[in-house]
């Protein structure tokens, strides 16, 4: 899978980018059924399509029309596409995911695309995955594999070296879920971020604890990321799946053992957003109850 090395950098840093994890062919595939949910959107001016627990599946940014097409999320696509629900479940991103977890077995918790298409306005304020999907410990890895080029300009994930082994800073603010910390914590700890990006392939493994975050893409390049969060087996989740699926909880690696472990964290669960993503909740829209 990866070197040991490599292991060693995650553990250190909280990210590693791999390069040429999937094939060209394998990323063609992803890519082509994307393509098509674009072309569908140019028909809608509001979300559409319906997930498992009701939401919408597919996400539209307040920026979207026919002519400018600004689809910004597609929620389980491995529920849609067979050559989604393979990578997410069999493919190099799964396996390393659980190399880098390390011990005994990996689940499979949930997946989804987030995309900037060019020129469009969508954005991801600053914060911690793990105070969205918070478990009895916190070996959990976001995996955002890079169906498109991702370069430097086109909106790549920023992140904060090391924050994975700081404290889990609050997302909550004057009694609502904002889904990203405050401003305070963003001018002390997230002035010197670094840009993850790779060609086409290439996957950005992240820890849960991470603190990161992107900007719009002013480019005419896609930036396009299908992004597998994979738990140790022996991780019991706290609250809802954010995003569930029908795949959700299944073995990506080892065996059941039947056991949970839990580290010592202190939070506040998070409100499972209404509408179809977290974008909201970051844009203050979504008023859910927890």
């Amino acid at each position: 899978m990866i070197e040991q090395s490599q292991v060693e950098q995650f553990r250190r840093d909280g990210f590693l980018v791999v390069e040429g994890v999937l094939s060209a062919d394998e990323v063609a595939a992803l890519q082509h059924d994307f393509d098509q949910w674009v072309e569908d959107s140019r028909a809608h001016q509001q979300g559409w399509g319906e997930t498992i627990d009701g939401r919408l599946r597919f996400d539209l940014e307040g920026d979207h029309r026919a002519d400018h097409p600004s689809l910004r999320r597609v929620s389980s696509p491995t529920e849609i596409s067979p050559v989604y629900k393979r990578v997410a479940l069999q493919s190099r991103m799964a396996q390393i995911s659980a190399q880098l977890i390390g011990g005994g077995g990996t689940r499979f918790h949930h997946s989804k695309i987030n995309s900037k298409l060019p020129k469009t306005a969508t954005q991801v304020k600053w914060h911690q995955d793990f105070l969205f999907t918070p478990h009895s410990n916190d070996d959990i890895v976001t995996a955002l594999l890079m169906v498109s080029e991702v370069t430097p300009q086109n909106g790549p994930l920023n992140v904060i070296p090391g924050s994975h082994k700081g404290p889990l800073w609050s997302h909550w603010h004057d009694q609502r879920f904002t889904g990203a910390v405050d401003d305070e914590v963003v001018q002390a700890h997230c002035q010197s971020p670094v840009a993850c990006f790779g060609p086409a392939g290439s996957v950005c493994f992240m820890h849960t604890r991470l603190l990161h975050a992107s900007s719009p893409n002013e480019t005419e390049l896609p930036r396009t990321l299908f992004i597998g969060v994979y738990a140790a087996e022996d991780a019991l989740p706290f609250g809802d799946n954010p995003l569930p699926s029908e795949h959700s909880g299944l073995m990506v690696a080892g065996e059941e053992s039947g056991l949970v472990r839990s580290t010592a964290n202190h939070m506040r669960l998070p409100q499972k957003p209404r509408g179809a993503s977290f974008f909201v909740q970051q844009a203050g829209q979504d008023q859910a109850t927890a």
